[in-house]
């Protein structure tokens, strides 16, 4: 089965796996989906990834955060950009996601970045999705 929108599957299957308390979520591999991952690694959203392939199918598994109570470190996910309404944005236009608490992604042509790295380097792109 194709997936018509797999950002938006990405998103889905982290925030299912955060409402069941999973420690592992396994998504189907792609280079957008694993920049977007690393970037929430980065950010402090998730532990740690890991790419394997099995059955010469190709898998990313994340590993989910949580806090020391059991809070999950992801509150929030949106997705901005859809198939059907693209939203693309400038430099100038960039406010910080919950005033810098959270984290907005972009895909630029010089890759995925955040808002934050945008706003320093001087570029815009399509605005993916927010996580706080």
């Amino acid at each position: 089965m194709s997936n018509v929108d797999p950002i938006a599957d990405l998103l889905s299957r982290l925030r299912n796996g955060i409402l069941i308390k999973k420690n592992e979520v396994v998504l189907p591999y792609s280079v957008l989906k694993e920049n977007i991952i690393k970037i929430f690694r980065d950010e402090g959203y998730l532990k740690d990834y890991k790419v394997f392939e099995e059955n010469n199918k190709k898998n990313i598994v994340v590993y989910l955060s949580y806090t020391d109570n059991g809070e999950p470190t992801i509150r929030g996910l949106r997705k901005i950009s859809l198939p059907s309404r693209r939203v693309y944005i400038k430099p100038k236009n960039m406010r910080l996601v919950l005033g810098g608490l959270g984290t907005g992604v972009i895909s630029t042509s010089k890759g995925i970045k955040t808002i934050k790295e945008c706003r320093k380097v001087g570029i815009g792109g399509e605005y993916i999705c927010e996580i706080w």
